[in-house]
């Protein structure tokens, strides 16, 4: 394990960087997504917190995917070989607007590569740090946290809830059926198959289709949206539990006493957190 582990800090410094046109539609069709109905996007209008990753899409060929589809690891990303790849967590700083018409670059670099063992076995997280500029200023610094694992062991339990408040200051029920998974997987080009195929679902383990940490994190930057007049600067985020795509779940909010930062959660048909987050205005 120590031979692997030091190989694959010699990712950390990897970078590369892409660049990409904010278009109008991706905007009106995450807002479809999501039952907004927001006037058509213009050109000049800022790009809601977190919509940015409709944009800068990986476009692997075909060939060149894993089973799971994910793009094979060993390019940008280390060679993890444990076999399952989940959206960990992240923090995101939004310093500026990033406007529909705007030509804007991203630049990525691995900075973290860690090895873990917990109680379901090996865990390696990688932390990627995105910058991206547009008119040659940054817009949104964000540190993304990937966690790969073991696969899963016969008869082993399901991970334990933690119960999450039973009150909140905001709150929105909702259900991510197939469908929206699949058009929400489709705008962010993600073949990931835990999101689509119930049958790899069930052998990775799970019961049902998984709910994707983007999405969650973006549900609850949009209850930002609905209940806040003020912009969210920052979200620091967790994912503390996999939402099954059958489970009629919340989104919830409560600002602190100061106003200053709001808690946010999602929760799931048992009451339990799916994803954690707060949010800085």
């Amino acid at each position: 394990m120590m031979n692997k582990h030091t190989q694959l800090k010699d990712w950390i410094g990897h970078q590369r960087s892409a660049t990409d046109v904010v278009t109008a539609w991706p905007l009106a069709a995450l807002a479809a997504t999501l039952d907004r109905r927001d006037p058509e996007p213009r050109a000049g209008d800022a790009v809601p917190p977190g919509w940015h990753w409709l944009y800068f899409l990986e476009t692997s060929p075909a060939s060149e995917l894993g089973v799971d589809g994910h793009p094979r690891r060993g390019d940008f990303l280390p060679p993890v070989d444990l076999p399952r790849r989940m959206w960990a967590g992240g923090r995101i700083e939004f310093a500026g607007p990033l406007k529909v018409g705007d030509t804007a670059r991203r630049n990525s670099e691995i900075v973290s590569v860690e090895s873990k063992h917990g109680r379901s076995g090996n865990l390696v997280f990688v932390t990627v740090r995105h910058t991206i500029t547009a008119a040659g200023t940054g817009v949104v610094i964000e540190e993304h946290d990937i966690v790969y694992r073991d696969a899963p062991q016969p008869g082993e339990p399901p991970p334990a809830l933690k119960p999450a408040p039973a009150e909140a200051a905001w709150h929105r029920e909702v259900i991510a059926d197939p469908v929206m998974l699949f058009r929400f997987s489709a705008l962010i080009f993600n073949a990931h198959r835990i999101h689509y195929d119930i049958d790899f679902c069930h052998e990775e383990g799970y019961p049902g289709l998984i709910v994707h940490g983007p999405l969650q994190t973006i549900l609850l930057l949009d209850l930002c949206r609905r209940h806040e007049s003020r912009p969210v600067r920052r979200l620091e985020y967790r994912a503390v539990h996999p939402l099954l795509h059958y489970e009629r779940f919340t989104v919830n909010g409560a600002l602190t006493p100061d106003g200053s930062q709001a808690a946010l959660w999602s929760a799931n048909a048992s009451g339990g957190y799916t994803m954690s987050a707060t949010a800085y205005f």
